[in-house]
This record gives structure tokens, sequence and C-alpha cells, in this order.
């Protein structure tokens, strides 16, 4: 299994991502991932199937309606919903996949993390990418060390 780093760096190398989970009151861990990526120049697609609307852009009720499809998904759902979502990530061809966790269960599913791993998904079971793309606040360099430091961090995925 690849390493937590080279797992991270090769989600963060796509460009065209989307963020499942996002709400439309904009307080939720999905927006404030949502508004990272997409002010470091990511391609970013909001979905969420009670939305149209979300950050002033348009949002998708499931993966399968964005235009071109996209490169990977960050989950930052109800783990309930986590296997939904990458079962449509099978589906489309999506192999790479970031379950949110900072504290807490966060998206993460052990069946949904299976399932990837089975469906040849590569998937980051916890962490957030805010924690890793440039330029890193300081809370989520603190967030980032003491995950690492308690075990909170996957270090394979």
């Amino acid at each position: 299994m690849p390493r937590m780093r080279e797992a991270v760096e090769d989600f963060l190398a796509q460009k065209r991502v989307a963020v499942a989970g996002v709400s439309r009151d904009g307080n939720s861990a999905a927006n404030l991932i949502y508004r990272k990526l997409r002010s470091s120049g990511y391609e970013v697609f909001a979905v969420n199937p009670n939305a149209a609307m979300v950050e002033g852009d348009a949002c998708y009720p499931d993966l399968k309606s964005i235009p071109g499809g996209v490169d990977c998904v960050v989950i930052a759902t109800h783990p309930r919903v986590t296997g939904q979502v990458v079962r449509e990530c099978a589906e489309l061809g999506i192999t790479r996949v970031w379950m949110h966790r900072s504290f807490g269960t966060g998206s993460v599913s052990e069946d949904a993390v299976s399932y990837c791993r089975e469906s040849g998904i590569e998937v980051i079971p916890g962490g957030c990418p805010m924690m890793f793309c440039q330029p890193v606040d300081f809370p989520h360099k603190c967030m980032r060390w003491i995950l690492n430091l308690t075990g909170g961090l996957p270090r394979e995925t």
C-alpha cells in the first residue's frame, strides 16, 4: 500500500476535484475544503443533492452530473453516505478518493475503505486536504502534527 505522503502528492497533483458534502450555509468542513482548493487553482465541483448553488457556483446532485467528470473526490459527508459516493466513483472510473476526517469519525467508513481497496480506488482514509494543500495555514499545520503524533493520520492508504 502507498504511504500517506505518496497518496497525498498523487491526489493533489490532479486538476479536477469534486467535493461531496458541501452545504448551502457555507460552514461545513466540505465548504472550507472547497474554498481552499478553488483558491489554490483547482477546478472544483460542489456535490450536494439538495443544492443548486453553493459558494456562488453550480452544485451538482451527484458525480455523474458533473460535465467532463473529475479526477478525484474529497468526501466530507456523514459516513453512512460515504459508501454510496465510493460506489459511484467506481462506476465512473474515478480512482482517487479522500475521506475527510480530522478528529472523530469524520467521513470515514471502514466498509467504504474496503470497497475502495477491492475496487482499485486509491483511498486516503482520514486527514484533510487543507493539512497538505499549499500554503497550509497554521491551524491545519497544528492539526496535522497532532493527528500524526496521535495516530489519527493513516500511515498507509
